[in-house]
């Protein structure tokens, strides 16, 4: 049997006048009840507000008598979306709203200007954007049933593909140091593209938000780790609520970024050491040498790399290239540089080649 599936949009008024209606059921028995933190609270609403897509609402439509002309709307996937925006529009009109549960604001790591706001705080242009926001929505008809919906879900899920570390870290914080990071790794998307360290498929799959997060973890942890999910996990754990002297991390990041594109980035294909896999040790040892790991808690000011270390660190990376460097250090870069001995054998290599040179 063909299922018809009807494609349309509808705008967030046309869900706040169904809930007050009686026309919106946002529960049905096999939808899981609502469980978002206050962080994914305030980044949907972040995101409506600045008029990005958000995924796909799937509806179907149930009448309770052969009588009525209005349908029962019933959300089939993503409730936990619209029980977001209601409960921030329209509190007064959720049934079972519980102000534990329920209430939130615009997070400051969202949106700094609209931080601590409710909607009814909001100026009439903002409320005007959040209520005509178009979602993309999917209708199935009445006559399809719950198995039927299962089925249809399960068919969906069934070619997506496994996702990794990064993603599952994506889905699950909300706060400062998700943004902050995200924020950086989109800024330097030209540079990764230049310097060829992601293909557009790891890029899609977050990969250079990964390795922006690890250097990022340079700065706060003052020196070279192995690479490991719980680490990265307790970076985003840690600074999720607050997250001190961001402006200086950022600050910091921006600079070394600006002096790998200086110097090195306009021959990217000659330097091994933008290769995706030495990238964290290469950033590390210049943030080392601008400046020496010192406490974020200080406006540091960083040591300018003069003409000769840049050609240092150039022969370096050309011994590397050439494999005349000691035996050592290429099988350091040749095995895993994801863990900390390779990471400071190489480290240690640059480190040794500018200051004995």
């Amino acid at each position: 049997m063909e299922i018809i599936i009807q494609k349309t949009f509808y705008k967030v008024v046309d869900f706040v006048t169904w809930l007050k209606n009686g026309q919106l059921k946002l529960s049905p028995e096999f939808q899981r009840r609502s469980v978002w933190k206050s962080g994914a609270k305030s980044y949907l609403i972040d995101t409506i507000i600045r008029g990005m897509p958000i995924p796909i609402i799937f509806l179907r439509d149930k009448r309770i008598n052969i009588n009525q002309f209005e349908p029962l709307r019933e959300v089939v996937d993503g409730q936990q979306r619209l029980r977001t925006v209601l409960s921030f529009v329209c509190p007064e009109f959720l049934e079972d709203y519980n102000e534990d549960r329920d209430y939130f604001t615009i997070s400051k790591a969202h949106n700094e200007e609209l931080s601590g706001l409710k909607f009814s705080e909001l100026d009439d242009e903002l409320k005007s954007r959040i209520l005509d926001y178009e979602f993309d929505v999917h209708i199935l008809p009445s006559k399809i049933d719950d198995r039927e919906i299962i089925q249809i879900f399960r068919r969906m899920n069934s070619t997506s593909y496994t996702v990794n570390k990064q993603e599952l870290r994506n889905a699950q914080y909300f706060g400062e140091f998700k943004t902050s990071v995200y924020g950086l790794a989109a800024e330097q998307l030209k540079r990764w593209r230049k310097w060829k360290i992601f293909s557009e498929d790891s890029i899609s799959r977050m990969d250079e938000v990964e390795l922006t997060s690890e250097c990022i973890g340079v700065m706060i942890q003052k020196g070279i780790f192995g690479k490991t999910p719980k680490r990265l996990d307790d970076l985003y754990a840690d600074f999720d609520e607050q997250y001190p002297y961001r402006e200086e991390t950022e600050k910091r990041f921006r600079i070394v970024m600006d002096i790998i594109d200086e110097h090195f980035g306009t021959t990217s294909s000659e330097i091994v050491l933008l290769k995706k896999t030495l990238f964290y040790t290469f950033f590390s040892f210049l943030y080392w040498y601008i400046f020496n790991f010192q406490d974020l808690s200080i406006k540091a000011k960083p040591k300018r790399l003069t003409t000769e270390y840049i050609s240092r660190i150039k022969l370096a990376n050309d011994r590397l290239k050439n494999r005349t460097a000691p035996q050592e250090v290429l099988e350091a870069t040749d095995r895993r540089t994801t863990n900390p001995q390779e990471r400071n054998d190489l480290f240690n290599y640059l480190k040794v080649q500018i200051e004995n040179a």
